[in-house]
């Protein structure tokens, strides 16, 4: 029986609940449209939300607005376009990440970079930062110019593949022991990253830094077509889950009997997850709490249910993301603050009050 089959009692759903949820996907769409328009308008040049508006309008005609000068076309869509459609990418991306984590470890507390993703990426950028100049050589000039996101996926990608090999056994994978597996990984990762640091020139090392902070700033077209392939997998992931991590939350034996896949389900969700926070990380840097807050914020408002949970925390995750990008480009102008220091400062808080809120539970 296949997960679309599922309709266990306990996942019946009232239709005013439905209808609550659908309110709540409105108005993180509405959310997500707000925070596109504002990251177009706002920035060192304030440039109107209606004449953002034209500018769009009049790109998707092929024409030039009346009254609109070539200079703020130029801001609108060969500057900052291509940042914000970036940042709802990476946004939305990384929120949906951290709601098939936390549904398939059945632990609100579950972010991507608890398995050791985002260390591995950080190890594979820090390695073209330090040894680019004498790897550029031996590599095809396309390959060279896209060599820090490109290793930055890789590192991504071997510390996801050396994570499923040792958690799965005989065809079956442990949460538990990917979760330890997870942390060793990642440590072992932090202690290269650590290493190629202690190897690092002044240039390379405040190089390596900024990365790791996280930036937007960097954003080009081609980044961004980068992403689309990753974030359909994971979009597709998304879509076909939903009722399966539902059913997964009453426990991996009921859910069997309900007739979902666990297994399948689970490297399913880890193959889009190290797709999705992998090319997030590669093109944008190390953004924390992003998918450890979003799911929740979503959860408080809509309920747990996950064919209504992951489409909303995609779209305000994308949200947010602009949101803390408008503020790390415009409060220390003409500077700009790593994106990663806004995140932070951010979702810090919220995750000490969670624990707070969860003391009791935690300890028993």
């Amino acid at each position: 029986m296949s997960d679309a089959q599922v309709s266990p009692p306990a996942l019946t759903r009232s239709a005013r609940w439905v209808g609550s949820a659908r309110q709540g996907l409105m108005v993180c769409g509405a959310l997500l449209l707000l925070a596109f328009l504002a990251s177009l308008a706002i920035g060192p040049v304030t440039i109107a939300p209606r004449r953002v508006l034209e500018i769009l309008l009049g790109a998707l005609g092929g024409t030039q607005p009346s009254g609109i000068s070539l200079r703020e076309s130029v801001i609108v869509l060969d500057i900052r376009l291509p940042r914000t459609l970036l940042g709802m990418l990476v946004g939305g991306g990384i929120a949906v990440a951290g709601a098939l984590m936390q549904g398939i470890f059945r632990n609100p507390l579950a972010d991507p970079a608890l398995i050791g993703i985002s260390n591995g990426a950080a190890f594979g950028a820090v390695i073209w930062i330090v040894l680019g100049a004498h790897l550029a050589p031996l590599m095809p000039q396309l390959l060279t110019e896209a060599g820090l996101p490109l290793m930055a996926f890789l590192g991504a990608l071997a510390a996801t593949l050396g994570l499923y090999a040792i958690a799965t056994h005989q065809g079956r994978t442990s949460i538990p022991t990917m979760l330890f597996a997870g942390i060793a990984i990642g440590a072992l990762a932090a202690a290269g990253t650590g290493f190629m640091v202690f190897l690092a020139s002044d240039q390379q090392l405040r190089d390596f830094t900024f990365w790791s902070f996280g930036s937007l700033g960097g954003a080009t077209w081609h980044k961004v077509a980068s992403m689309l392939p990753f974030m359909a997998l994971l979009a597709l992931v998304a879509a076909r889950l939903g009722r399966a991590l539902d059913a997964l939350a009453l426990g991996e034996a009921e859910a069997f009997h309900v007739g979902v896949n666990v297994q399948w389900t689970k490297a399913l969700a880890i193959a889009a997850i190290a797709a999705g926070t992998g090319a997030a990380v590669a093109v944008a840097g190390v953004i924390g709490f992003v998918g450890l807050v979003v799911p929740h914020l979503i959860r408080l408002a809509m309920g747990p249910g996950h064919r209504m949970l992951l489409p909303a925390a995609g779209l305000l995750g994308g949200a947010l993301l602009l949101g803390a990008d408008v503020v790390a480009r415009t409060i220390a102008s003409p500077a700009e603050l790593p994106l990663g220091v806004v995140t932070a400062a951010l979702g810090a808080p919220f995750f000490i009050g969670l624990l707070l809120k969860r003391r009791a539970a935690l300890f028993g």
